[in-house]
């Protein structure tokens, strides 16, 4: 299967968005090209299990060309089953977010095309094997985040889209510091061929900071958090979702792949700050999100914690726990896309985010709470959803790390299980529950598309809650190869 196939459909179904007239060719043109990027995921997907050797953790569907030959720039891709699960979530959220967008009638022909620029940029990356490709797909997520909040935003708009901007910038000059020493020093940009000639530990222990710290900015790694809250809350429903669901899972994944793959050593020596800052989120971000008072900012907020789980499983250099962190990643993308959604659901009807201002809408809008409720009782860890699976993973790998002060960070991580509880629970309650407001009694309840794209995030999330073990089997070999480099590295 030809890979560039998952970054041409979205490029030119963006550029076709610009010649559509109307809003109806838009958003119409834009639903074709992201059911073609989820048939052409599931394709792959099919196509993987087919010619994928048990027990190999071979890069499949290889392509290289030459790029920029005096630098050994390549255009080279490949994937793996956690590349694979990450393009997966990628389709999901598209398809979800322009289901969503389906009313917008601001500017929607440079709507939809930065929507789907986010998508090109998000889809690249997952499929890089050249640190230079990587870090290119990377920036190209950057700048649309900044026009949909700063145009398409509310708020504090404008300082929410610089301060997002500013401070992922920031994290990219990091991570590009890090490629850049991996690069002089092993004079190839390369993935696999670095992996197999490992850098020396003290080359190592210089760079592997920059790329991990410039990485996690991308996934609220504490304290390079301070973004998010303000980015999420300003942004239109679906940038975030595409924020949250699809650009802070590029964080994630960089720090897997390139830092911990490439710098294993580092990673080791460094694991005990990583473990530290992670815990800290967990337990900040929840603490944090029980002070809130807007929808938005609750759902911002608990992403602060919730991805201190995928930073606590790879901290804890583990299989389990590195494969926890793998579900965490699509498991939150999944939940936080599906709550930024209905968020957006409610606001559109009631013209309020405020928990306080809200109520009783179970009566008017049934559907629209009863996915609130859905993805509410999947970020607290509800048996039978995906939360539940990627948490319980992450923290059964965290234990199995014999070090003592690793154990009580695990159980510091799961006592945050209460906290979400009591700002999940208040935030249902109040929202749906109880009386209902007179100038709430005749909203309508979600539409067509509404429904579609509720349903979609849906099913990822109770298809890995009910049937882990299929994405598992998906990603391990990824992970075993992961941890080759982190066992070699401990010996």
């Amino acid at each position: 299967m030809n890979l560039s196939l998952l970054i041409v459909i979205p490029l030119l179904t963006a550029i076709g968005t610009l010649f559509c007239k109307g809003l109806k060719q838009v958003r119409t043109l834009s639903l074709a090209g992201a059911f073609l990027q989820i048939g052409l995921a599931f394709y792959l997907l099919f196509q993987y299990l087919q010619q994928h050797v048990v027990g190999s953790s071979e890069m499949m569907f290889q392509s290289s060309y030459i790029w920029f030959k005096p630098l050994g720039i390549n255009y080279q891709v490949g994937v793996d089953g956690i590349s694979i699960a990450m393009i997966l979530l990628t389709s999901f959220i598209v398809i979800a977010g322009i289901l969503v967008s389906w009313t917008t009638d601001k500017l929607p022909k440079e709507f939809f095309f930065l929507l789907m620029l986010l998508s090109v940029g998000a889809y690249g990356f997952f499929i890089s094997l050249d640190l230079f490709t990587l870090f290119f797909f990377l920036e190209i997520a950057v700048i649309p985040k900044f026009l949909l909040i700063g145009i398409w935003g509310s708020g504090k708009k404008e300082y929410s889209a610089m301060k997002l901007a500013l401070m992922l910038m920031g994290g990219s000059a990091l991570v590009f510091v890090g490629l850049a020493g991996v690069y002089v020093n092993t004079h190839t940009l390369d993935i696999i061929q670095i992996a197999q000639t490992p850098l020396p530990i003290n080359i190592q222990k210089i760079f592997f900071p920059f790329a991990f710290v410039g990485f996690g900015v991308f996934t609220a790694l504490f304290p390079f958090h301070t973004w998010v809250p303000d980015g999420h809350s300003s942004a239109p429903t679906a940038a975030s979702m595409f924020l949250a669901g699809i650009s802070m899972k590029l964080g994630g994944y960089g720090c897997l792949r390139v830092a911990t793959y490439l710098m294993p050593d580092a990673a080791h020596a460094y694991s005990w700050i990583i473990v530290l800052l992670a815990t800290i989120a967990i337990i900040y971000g929840a603490f944090a999100t029980m002070m809130q008072t807007d929808l938005k900012y609750i759902n911002a907020y608990s992403s602060v914690s919730h991805c201190g789980f995928v930073l606590l499983g790879i901290g804890m250099l583990t299989k389990t726990s590195i494969n926890g962190a793998v579900l965490q990643m699509v498991s939150h993308g999944l939940m936080t896309a599906l709550f930024f959604a209905t968020i957006g659901m409610i606001y559109s009807r009631t013209h309020t985010r405020l928990v306080a201002q809200l109520g009783g809408l179970l009566k008017v809008t049934p559907f629209i709470s009863t996915v609130f409720v859905i993805a509410g009782l999947c970020s607290l860890g509800l048996p039978g959803l995906s939360g539940f699976v990627a948490e319980m993973t992450v923290f059964m790998g965290a234990w199995q790390n014999p070090d003592k002060w690793y154990r009580l960070a695990t159980i510091l991580a799961c006592a945050s299980i209460v906290v979400t509880a009591v700002y999940i629970l208040r935030a249902t309650g109040k929202t749906i529950m109880g009386p209902i407001a007179s100038s709430y009694e005749r909203l309508d309840d979600a539409k067509w598309n509404e429904k579609l794209a509720a349903g979609i995030l849906i099913i990822g999330i109770v298809i890995i809650g009910v049937a882990p073990f299929l994405i598992n089997k998906l990603i391990e070999p990824g992970t075993d190869e992961i941890m080759s480099k982190v066992l070699g590295a401990a010996k």
